[in-house]
């Protein structure tokens, strides 16, 4: 059987559960227990990607540069890894990160925007970095338009593409069929990042294996945006159980988790991820976690449901940057 290749992101995505206020101290602990425990990628910095502090996004504990030149220190095995949104991460934010010690870079746009990550990834590939195309938002295109966006991530020189379910909106049956669809028309390989928030993550990932995937991504105890991300030690449990091979040892990604994650939450009282209606909601409607305050908001205003709300915020495609649509839809729901 194929072997799987793994990423983590509990020191990116997970960085959005402690308010991105991870320690250096805190960032060297985790990072060191996943190495140990055969992570081939561990993904680290702003929850948004490189150059994410703002006040929009959040300001972390410490920038981006800070982060990278502590973990570059005490990783063995792994490729330090950030994440790029073209908009927010500058192509001299990625320089300035390579020298310090990445190895690799996540490229992120709308499923239906990689034309925008164009000298992102061109540039990225001049440094010699392994390159990712990361789709976000999966769920809202077809198969077909998937298609062409990665075919053009892959025409750029990415080294792997992405379909990623940003909102934890997927159903197994269609990561299995959007990433077969990938697998069978692209010459590079095909990977997959899913969220929780329908507690599919794991079936999901497994999925998308089947379907052909070579990369697969989890955060530990599932820490991350909305429900969490796939729980890497869970993923890691199944594929063994399944006799999919993996460079990641089941029992030190465990302890990864309990014996130096958990604490580090607990430092900073913070609670451990869960399903809950909020982040089922967003899951089921399709949208981004961030809407859930704003469509609250709307709802007290002119009285409607925030449920409501959210789908139809999910049926008209909405992505991150349209908020004023919520407003309108809740007014829309009012007067009906």
């Amino acid at each position: 059987m194929r072997k799987v290749m793994l990423t983590d992101t509990t020191l990116r995505d997970g960085s959005h559960s402690v308010s991105h206020q991870y320690s250096l101290e805190d960032m060297k602990k985790i990072a060191m227990a996943l190495d140990e425990a055969g992570i081939d990628l561990i993904e680290i910095g702003h929850g948004d990607g490189l150059n994410g502090q703002s006040l929009n996004y959040g300001f972390a504990a410490h920038t981006d540069l800070e982060y990278v030149k502590a973990v570059a220190g005490v990783l063995k095995n792994a490729k330090l890894t950030v994440l790029l949104v073209p908009g927010i991460g500058l192509i001299e934010d990625l320089e300035a990160v390579r020298e310090a010690g990445v190895k690799a870079v996540r490229v992120a746009t709308h499923v239906t925007e990689a034309d925008v990550a164009e000298q992102h990834i061109k540039a990225a590939k001049k440094m010699g970095l392994f390159t990712v195309g990361f789709l976000m938002m999966s769920h809202m295109a077809s198969k077909e338009i998937i298609l062409q966006e990665a075919q053009k991530m892959e025409s750029y020189g990415a080294d792997v593409v992405y379909v990623t379910d940003s909102a934890g909106a997927m159903l197994p049956d269609e990561v299995f069929e959007k990433v077969a669809y990938l697998k069978s028309h692209l010459k590079v390989p095909v990977g997959h990042h899913s969220h929780n928030n329908l507690g599919l993550a794991v079936a999901n990932s497994v999925k998308a294996y089947e379907a052909g995937a070579d990369y697969l991504d989890g955060s530990l105890i599932g820490l991350g945006a909305g429900a969490g991300n796939c729980p890497t030690e869970a993923l890691v449990a199944v594929l063994e159980r399944l006799d999919i091979p993996k460079n990641v040892d089941l029992y030190s990604i465990i302890d990864a988790g309990d014996k130096v994650l958990i604490p580090i939450l607990e430092a900073h009282q913070k609670p451990l991820p869960r399903m809950n209606s909020d982040s089922l909601i967003i899951g089921y409607a399709g949208v981004y976690s961030s809407f859930m305050l704003h469509a609250r908001n709307a709802a007290n205003r002119f009285g409607v449901d925030a449920r409501d709300v959210l789908i139809e915020l999910g049926k008209k495609k909405a992505v991150g940057g349209q908020e004023d649509w919520i407003i309108e839809v809740a007014h829309q729901l009012a007067n009906k």
